[in-house]
């Protein structure tokens, strides 16, 4: 210890307080460092490298005589170090045996495969058992001495000094009781899952015991019942086998409703097969020989059933073909009968009657046939018969020999029932046709010929209808003669007295279209005579209507009304002479009237009315149509004046407003317009000529507004002189203002002629005074009285 400097040393700086010690220890003692700082400055430091480093100092110092003392304390540290190692290495293996039991017996509670019996379960349960009250309290107790052991070693080394003992990964004694409380968890698994599957091991053995319980009662009531359905004793007619029918399906629903009970044992069966039982193989083979004898069982059930039905069906049959033999009896009854009816709607009655019998007897003989056929399908059928094949034919034989005898006494009753009709249904006809004439006689007796052209239409119409139903009723009529002929060429019963009520049908007949005729005849003369009543006032109506137009007292108001008017009086003109024919064919038809209405006072009358209208309807038409004329001219005559007095009114107002201009280039303007007005006077000039004429004509014709026309003529031709004279005057001082401005010009241009020549000759004085000069000047002047010459008429006419 006086080789360190303890008071050099930090308590906070271990690892260089351990870095000096071993520095001196190999300087001044000559041990090896076998150490570093930092294999020993660490929580868990390799306890046999501290060791021999410690026991190197130890055989240091046991070599040093005069330190014996210090060595036998180092022995003694070593000596309590060693036994602490000692019983680290005892806690480590103690500590890794619990562990190792620990895991084992672990994974064996956890191991839920069971043995698959009663027994064998209750034999590890009492194994479960022993483990819980012998073997775990052992090792309960070594993990308490693990426990007092390492309190042991703690306290040792906090003896020594040394640091804690602190053991490895998985051997503390917190995971040791962690593993403990994981084998106790397991054990408890293993317990709850051990009284599981006693628990179900213990119903399962009740199950079987069920069940072979349940086995037993059924394999004897499968028995019993099989014997049961095996007899056949059904009878034979058809109560004793509906009864036998009635019985089985008693057994039917008893043996329906048991299906729930073999289902119960089949439940129970699959129910152990599931659960895993020891001993299902004995299970499952009872199981299948119950389900064997009952498919067996359901089997001669249906099998009986199928005979039962044979033998039903087969009564059902037989008892239907009896039913078929009583009823084809009655009806044979019936077809024998005499009674053929005593008038038309008892034999209908009979005829229907039996036409029902007929079908009843078509839909029974389908019937039959659909009973032999299904009788004969008892005979052809392989297995089981319920009868012999012969008696089943020798029924199916006489069941169809009635059919065909009952067919034939229909056949022979409907040829009866149809000559019966026939003979009843002439009669009825000949009555029928005696009451239709008598009623169409007294039906053209008793009508008129009509009052009126539609009266007589319709009466007309009523005998075109009539005589289509005499048309009709004709081939009607011939049809019953032909069928009472036939019945009496038949010689059929009841036919006394047929030829004399064809005759006198006959007669009444040739009548009644003698009747018809004459009535025709008639209403064609009444139809003749009113179409002429009706033309004749048609013709008078449009007569009246033409004369009160081609009378009207209106010529119009202004000329587009008169040309209407006179437009709408040469279309009423056309008519009227368009009906001149219509008048000429209705004197032709009165002449082609028959005499009794041609001769009579009111025919005449109406004829010789119609042709006088007509003729003053058209001495009126002329006489409108002329008036029509003159209104049309006079109010042509009036719009033209208006049309030229309005021309006059704007032509005499622009030339009183117009002033003479002083320039040339107005007054020009001005002269021109004069000459339009010129030509638009002379094509008025023509039209007030024109209204001169149509004036003189009215005059002429003594129209009744002569003065008024002769009044409006005078004023325009006054207008007309007016208009013209001013028209004059208003040119005479145009043309003195023309020419005075023509002079004005002409005087401006010759003094402007005048000056440029003054011009020219004052420019003459500056020549050159050579021979070229002078004679180019006088080429010039010879020019200039050239252009002098002819300006000098020019002035001598202005002035």
């Amino acid at each position: 210890p006086d080789l360190i400097e303890f008071h050099k040393l930090t308590r906070s700086n271990a690892t260089h307080n351990l870095q000096q010690a071993f520095n001196i220890a190999e300087h001044n003692l000559g041990l090896t460092k076998l150490l570093d700082p930092e294999d020993v400055n660490t929580e868990n430091p390799d306890e046999k490298s501290i060791i021999t480093y410690v026991v190197s100092y130890y055989h240091y110092f046991s070599k040093m005589k005069a330190l014996i003392v210090e060595g036998k304390r180092v022995g003694k540290v070593l000596d309590s170090c060693i036994e602490a190692e000692n019983i680290v290495n005892r806690y480590d293996a103690l500590a890794s045996d619990l562990l190792d039991w620990i895991e084992k017996t672990i994974a064996v509670l956890s191991n839920q495969k069971f043995a698959n019996s009663l027994t064998g379960v209750q034999q590890q349960l009492q194994a479960f058992t022993t483990y819980c009250t012998i073997e775990k309290p052992i090792k309960f107790q070594e993990k308490g001495n693990l426990e007092v052991l390492l309190f042991t070693i703690q306290s040792k080394l906090r003896a020594n000094n040394q640091k804690p003992y602190v053991p490895h990964d998985g051997k503390l004694i917190s995971e040791i009781n962690k593993a403990w409380e994981r084998l106790e968890k397991a054990e408890h698994e293993r317990g709850v899952a051990l009284r599981k599957e006693l628990i179900r091991q213990e119903k399962l053995e009740l199950l079987a015991q069920c069940f072979d319980h349940k086995t037993t009662m059924r394999q004897a009531w499968l028995n019993e019942n099989q014997r049961l359905v095996s007899q056949d004793n059904f009878g034979y007619d058809l109560p004793a086998v509906e009864a036998a029918m009635k019985k089985h399906e008693a057994i039917e629903a008893d043996i329906a409703s048991y299906e729930e009970r073999i289902g119960v044992v089949v439940e129970l069966g699959a129910e152990m097969e599931a659960e895993g039982y020891y001993d299902i193989r004995r299970i499952l083979a009872r199981k299948e020989n119950i389900l064997g004898q009952w498919s067996l069982l359901k089997e001669l059930v249906a099998g009986r059933r199928t005979r039962l039905e044979k033998n039903l069906a087969m009564q059902k049959t037989f008892q239907d073909m009896v039913y078929m033999i009583d009823w084809m009896e009655d009806t044979q009854v019936q077809l024998l009968s005499k009674d053929f009816g005593k008038h038309l709607l008892e034999v209908d009655d009979l005829l229907q009657k039996h036409s029902l019998q007929e079908a009843d007897i078509t839909v029974q003989a389908e019937r039959v046939e659909t009973l032999n056929t299904a009788a004969l399908k008892f005979t052809t059928i392989e297995g089981y018969q319920p009868c012999d094949p012969q008696v089943i034919c020798n029924r199916v034989n006489h069941v169809s020999s009635c059919l065909e005898e009952l067919r034939q006494l229909a056949a022979k009753r409907r040829e009866e029932l149809e000559e019966s009709r026939q003979l009843w249904d002439f009669f009825q006809e000949l009555e029928e046709s005696e009451a239709w004439i008598r009623e169409k006689s007294s039906i053209l007796s008793a009508q008129g010929y009509g009052k009126d052209l539609s009266s007589v239409l319709k009466l007309l119409q009523k005998h075109k209808t009539l005589a289509g139903e005499l048309l009709a009723h004709r081939s009607l009529l011939q049809n019953t003669m032909k069928q009472g002929k036939q019945i009496l060429s038949e010689k059929s019963f009841g036919t006394a007295g047929i030829q004399e009520r064809i005759m006198e049908v006959k007669s009444e007949w040739k009548s009644l279209e003698d009747q018809a005729a004459q009535r025709l005849g008639h209403l064609q003369e009444a139809l003749n005579f009113f179409q002429f009543s009706t033309e004749t006032d048609d013709l008078v109506a449009w007569l009246q209507d033409a004369y009160r137009l081609v009378s009207s007292e209106d010529f119009g108001h202004d000329e587009y009304s008169t040309q209407s008017l006179l437009k709408k009086h040469r279309g009423v003109s056309e008519a009227v002479d368009k009906h001149s024919m219509h008048v000429l064919a209705l004197r032709k038809h009165m002449v082609a009237l028959p005499l009794r209405y041609r001769d009579q006072e009111e025919v005449q009358v109406r004829m010789g009315e119609v042709e006088q209208l007509y003729t003053e309807v058209v001495e009126v038409a002329v006489l409108r149509q002329q008036w029509l004329h003159d209104a049309l001219a006079v109010y042509r005559m009036f719009s033209e004046v208006n049309a030229c007095e309005l021309w006059i009114d704007e032509k005499e107002q622009w030339l009183e407003k117009m002033e003479i201009p002083e320039r040339l280039e107005d007054v020009e303007m001005v002269a021109h317009r004069f000459e339009s007005l010129d030509q638009e006077m002379n094509s008025l000039m023509g039209r007030i000529l024109d209204v001169n004429q149509i004036v003189q004509q009215l005059l002429d014709g003594g129209h009744p507004s002569s003065t008024e026309v002769r009044g409006c003529q005078d004023h325009l031709n006054s207008r007309w002189n007016s208009i013209v004279e001013l028209v004059e005057q208003k040119k005479d001082q145009l043309g003195s203002m023309l020419r005075l401005q023509n002079y004005l010009l002409e005087c401006t241009e010759i003094k402007s002629q005048i000056q440029d020549k003054r011009k020219a000759i004052d420019a003459t004085q500056y020549m050159g005074s050579d021979l070229g000069g002078v004679m180019a000047l006088q080429r010039r002047l010879s020019t200039m009285e050239g252009a002098l010459s002819v300006l000098e008429p020019k002035l001598l006419h202005l002035q």
